[in-house]
């Protein structure tokens, strides 16, 4: 499978991790629409919500809200975004399910483009060890 989140799950790709677990790998985007911007996926590959198992779904949604209740105190975000797209149509552009967690913070704007620019890996290395989940 030519899958890069498939490949980032398995470790052949390096990512910035934030939270890992035998079902379910978080990481920094490298594209981020806010500081903190994460994805979550599950390593076992399916590619959108109507193909994913049930048990898969339920893990990968738990992670979801473990990791942005973390990220909002760890940051100190006012707020965050949960998106998750299906389909080319809705701008999904890797076909692999995930969710995109958008740490939100007052007075910054709240405007998502998916056509954003790449982050700085330096500063998002420096990020990941900041909030990296422990245990």
């Amino acid at each position: 499978m030519n899958c890069i989140f498939c490949k980032i799950a398995a470790g052949e790709i390096p990512s910035f991790k934030v939270y890992e677990d035998d079902l379910v790998l978080a990481y920094l985007d490298i594209n981020p629409f806010a500081k903190g911007h994460t994805l979550v996926i599950p390593k076992k590959h399916s590619e959108g919500l109507l193909d994913t198992d049930d048990e898969t779904l339920a893990a990968v949604i738990q992670r979801v809200k473990k990791v942005a209740a973390h990220l909002k105190a760890k940051l100190g975000a006012d707020g965050f975004n949960i998106l998750q797209n299906n389909g080319e149509a809705a701008g999904q552009t890797v076909k692999h399910l995930h969710f995109h967690i958008v740490p939100r913070f007052g007075g910054a704007s709240t405007e998502i483009a998916f056509a954003n620019g790449k982050g700085d890996f330096g500063e998002l290395e420096k990020l990941a060890a900041q909030i990296r989940i422990q245990g």
